[in-house]
């Protein structure tokens, strides 16, 4: 089977769940070949998931083409190529205006490579996955328009980019896909309820896939941990809510709890962070580590006490460092926004707390610091629970079947 794979950006930095969504197609028997819109950053490559490293994958399935290749394209098309492409992004640019400026700019610009992965086109796919339901969904729609194949197409829905936010084309796209594939029930029920003049049309091809975790590399490892590390991993932008958990640092330190904050992740919302903590009088106590590899994370996450992941609003999905954490044994604290109890069990493998409560998050974590059985029970249960649903080999043999069988 070949599969095309439509997404932003490959290799990323943040998003390593889709490679490690890739490595099980392949070994299934699936060959992928990726349509990235963002530049590569060779760099990176260092970092993908091992199960993409010695051949798994060629660099040469990867199909990235520069602004200036698009617009040549488009000069040299045929008619009625350009014809259809011309329509099909004045109805998508038309859309995309509604939600602004930048919407539709990039709307435009991975129409034009569409356009030029659709001409260079030598091939004859099985299957179409658009990785993500924005500008990915708007390009893969549109490649497949062009080359004018009945083949089918799935999308693939995560999270705030889009699904939550500026749903350009989407209810279209949703209509015009074989499969939908997301991460999370909760997203099952947040199609329903803000698409549901066309739900009937396609809930049947709506499917739940959790990203899954090697639970071989993410080993574990529940005892021996040092009292009171606090870890939190995420981009540091507004939505992860890290004010709020500094905020709650303040609380434990005025309550006189001894603790550390190791704080992993890079974001515009750096400088501010660090600011509030001089603020608030808890900078020693609280590292910026930035951005940290991929493959350090399991290290960092079995030095740790627990994990706080204190999302502030409906952003991210289902993230993906909690399904971690509790692979590898590292209690949890979290907010309940979006498929994050749905991770938890509604509390059964990890704390919830309310969203932007600074003393609710406080006392979460203050507890769960000061109850070592509390903690092994959550780290025993949360295993076994990543163990059932978050497999990545399993995971990854049920999506290969569900592409052959479509």
């Amino acid at each position: 089977m070949r599969l095309a794979v439509f997404t932003n950006q490959f290799p990323g930095r943040v998003n390593t769940f889709f490679a490690r969504d890739i490595g099980p197609l392949l070994k299934a028997g699936v060959n992928i070949e990726i349509f990235p819109f963002y530049p590569l950053e060779p760099n990176l490559w260092s970092h993908v998931p091992e199960i993409l490293r010695n051949g798994a994958f060629s660099r040469n399935d990867i199909h990235y083409v520069n602004l200036g290749q698009a617009v040549r394209a488009a000069v040299l098309s045929r008619p009625t190529m350009l014809g259809r492409f011309l329509y099909d992004t004045a109805v998508i640019g038309t859309s995309a205006a509604r939600f602004g400026v930048e919407p539709f700019g990039k709307s435009l610009y991975v129409a034009l490579k569409a356009l030029v992965w659709a001409q260079q086109s030598g091939k004859n796919y099985d299957h179409i996955l658009a990785y993500w339901g924005n500008y990915a969904a708007t390009s893969a729609y549109i490649f497949r328009r062009l080359i004018n194949q009945d083949i089918p197409f799935s999308i693939f829905l995560h999270a705030g980019i889009d699904l939550y936010e500026n749903p350009v084309y989407l209810k279209q796209k949703l209509l015009a896909a074989d499969k939908i594939i997301t991460c999370s029930e909760f997203n099952r029920q947040f199609v329903q309820q803000h698409f549901s003049q066309i739900y009937s049309l396609i809930e049947n091809k709506i499917y739940v896939h959790y990203h899954g975790v090697d639970l071989s590399e993410f080993r574990f490892q529940p005892d021996g941990r040092p009292a009171g590390n606090i870890l939190a991993i995420g981009g540091l932008f507004e939505y992860k809510g890290f004010d709020y958990l500094l905020r709650a640092a303040k609380e434990l330190s005025d309550r006189g709890v001894n603790y550390k904050i190791e704080l992993i992740g890079d974001g515009d919302e750096g400088d501010s962070l660090r600011a509030l903590a001089w603020q608030l009088g808890i900078a020693d106590r609280v590292t910026f580590l930035g951005w940290v590899a991929p493959e350090e994370v399991p290290n960092r996450m079995q030095r740790a006490t627990i994990l706080v992941h204190p999302s502030s609003r409906l952003a991210d999905g289902v993230p993906n460092v909690i399904k971690e954490a509790m692979a590898v044994g590292t209690p949890v604290v979290a907010s309940a926004v979006a498929g994050i109890p749905e991770l938890l069990g509604n509390g059964q493998y990890g704390t919830l707390v309310p969203p932007k409560n600074v003393y609710a998050l406080a006392n979460a974590i203050e507890a769960l610091l000061a109850k070592e059985d509390l903690r092994l029970r959550y780290a025993y249960e949360a295993r076994k629970h990543a163990e059932e649903k978050f497999d990545v080999w399993r995971n990854g043999r049920q999506l290969a079947e569900l592409f052959m069988a479509t």
